[in-house]
């Protein structure tokens, strides 16, 4: 579960990668290593960050490996600086993840789209994704980012349209890549030092040659000749313990501790007929084991000493029930748990389509806030984009507490809540506790895969818009555009590049990062405008910002 949760993090962390400064074009390339820092991969001069993921960033140490992205992490304008520690729980990257590089004047010719995944698996496709450990090659789709602002920033992502296999390797290659003339792109010096077995001055690139010389082996295998490659590299995936581990261990914990009946409630209110579609609606507080140090938005999971996720006491957290006109003795109604859109609340649609759906096909409603990513985690949410970057990770722990909240709700109703007196009719309950169903739409339908693939009592479910994994939705989403906004101002660009690592990488001519302004930019009034300039702080761009309140309603 925790490869979920964490796919959004990964996405902003890729984003900030392409932030990187150009390399001088006029330098001289006496040797293909010289002048790219330590920590950066020479294979891709012009950013540090590129190609992603990338196995020059998994380190091993006493037989375990983790990620080591600290060298490699971008400097930041204003705001907290990145720190690798943030990753270094990860024995891999994420098998949902993208793979990003950089390839100089590229363009979009011959590419595999998102209508023809089948020609990546052509033998002349461009772009490569290869099983290293089977020799299957795996399909995508490839583009352009549509979102940089200049070419000196345009990335070329790969994008599987499958997840990829846990703990395993994988090659990326590309060959025939043209620019807008119609000629193929040139690779860099240091990759082309490796096709030729040219020796450089670097001792840590010299030390990958084996590697690669595996990788030129296993690409050849599948008729993919060094000679003809632009770009190849190897990455591995993090092991399904490493991603799962948390989120089950919290799961079959909270299970254990609540039992059958599930967690203890109080109901704080009665609402009689809010709405034509409800007899009433329920608003109850439920007594929840704690995974967090603290249960608002902030709080992070606290571990034991082999680090692994341990409760901390309880917490009470908020629930809805909705009971329908249509709800009788004689015909008890199962359970329906609704799952709430991008930043929304459990009340979400408790006055229209979830009462509606409840009372047309006889269901009892139950919902939660999707603690983590919800209507009380919005200044969470943006003080991550704008000040600290890792307080992200605060927000997904959270989501973790969020998850066991929705579980135990769910449990509650199959358990405790068919003998309350709300839900008697003539001596009889009114609810069916053999069945529970889930639905949730936009962010409901996305972490509704999540809450499906841990739930022990929900077998079927309908999922909403679920687009997924967020590397590759959040580009697609006109709700990011404001975070989007918010985060290519924290990391340096071409016009902003400083004198920590991007001193070594001259800056490019691209156009300023606020040259071209995003729909709900243009939305503000002229006043917000003026108080959102570039030069202003971040506390003052949020003032622009009618996107954040508007997506905070959820769908």
């Amino acid at each position: 579960m925790r490869l979920l949760l964490r796919l959004g993090l990964a996405t902003l962390t890729g984003l900030c990668l392409a932030s990187g400064c150009s390399s001088d074009p006029a330098a001289p390339a006496v040797d293909p290593t010289a002048n790219v820092p330590e920590g950066c991969d020479p294979l891709v001069p012009e950013h540090c960050g590129f190609p992603f993921p990338n196995d020059l960033w998994l380190s091993e140490d006493g037989g375990k490996r983790h990620l080591a992205l600290g060298p490699m992490l971008p400097p930041v304008v204003f705001g907290t600086p990145l720190d690798g520690a943030l990753f270094a729980d990860r024995d891999g990257f994420s098998p949902g993840e993208e793979a990003t590089t950089y390839l100089a004047g590229a363009t979009a010719t011959g590419l595999p789209t998102e209508d023809t995944i089948e020609a990546s698996l052509a033998p002349n496709s461009p772009t490569v994704l290869l099983d290293a450990e089977t020799g299957d090659l795996v399909p995508h789709f490839a583009e352009l980012d549509a979102g940089a602002l200049a070419d000196e920033q345009r990335s070329l992502i790969i994008h599987p349209v499958v997840r990829l296999k846990d703990a395993h390797r994988y090659i990326v290659a590309l060959r025939g890549i043209v620019d807008a003339a119609g000629k193929l792109v040139a690779p860099s010096p240091a990759f082309r030092a490796l096709v030729a077995k040219t020796p450089t001055k670097s001792a840590s690139f010299e030390a990958r040659r084996a590697s690669f010389e595996d990788i030129f082996a296993k690409l050849d295998a599948k008729g993919l000749h060094r000679a003809d490659l632009q770009l190849a590299w190897d990455y591995t995936t993090a092991s399904r313990d490493n991603t799962t581990r948390d989120m089950i261990t919290m799961r079959d914990d909270a299970l254990a501790q609540v039992g059958d009946l599930g967690p203890e409630y109080t109901i704080t209110n009665v609402e009689i007929a809010p709405n034509p579609y409800l007899a009433k609606r329920l608003t109850g507080m439920m007594t929840v084991p704690l995974y967090l140090d603290r249960p608002d938005p902030g709080g992070v999971i606290v571990r034991d000493a082999q680090g692994l996720p341990k409760r901390n006491g309880t917490a009470q957290y908020p629930f809805l029930v909705l009971i329908p006109n249509s709800a009788t003795d004689a015909a008890p109604a199962p359970i329906l748990q609704n799952g709430h859109g991008l930043l929304g609340s459990k009340t979400e649609g408790t006055d229209g389509y979830f009462a509606s759906m409840c009372n047309q096909y006889d269901y009892i409603g139950i919902a939660v806030d999707w603690v983590g990513m919800a209507h009380e985690d919005v200044s969470q949410i943006l003080d991550a984009t704008t000040k600290d970057l890792s307080l992200f990770k605060k927000a997904v722990d959270r989501q973790h507490q969020g998850f066991i909240n929705a579980l135990l709700a769910m449990r509650m109703m199959k358990g405790r809540m068919k003998d309350d007196p709300n839900l008697q009719m003539n001596g009889k309950s009114i609810l069916d506790p053999t069945r529970g169903f889930y639905r949730g739409d936009s962010q409901g339908g996305i972490f509704g895969t999540t809450y499906m693939s841990i739930s022990t009592d929900v077998t079927r479910g309908l999922l909403g818009e679920p687009g997924m994994p967020y590397n590759l939705v959040l580009d697609r989403s006109v709700d990011f555009a404001g975070y989007r906004f918010l985060l290519k101002g924290m990391f340096p660009t071409c016009s902003t590049c400083g004198s920590s690592r991007g001193s070594s990488r001259s800056c490019g001519t691209g156009p300023s990062p606020t040259a071209t302004r995003p729909t709900w930019w243009r939305t503000c009034s002229p006043a917000r405008r003026r108080t959102a300039s570039s030069s202003t702080p971040p506390s003052a761009i949020i003032r622009c910002r009618r996107w954040a309140r508007t997506s905070s309603r959820g769908r």
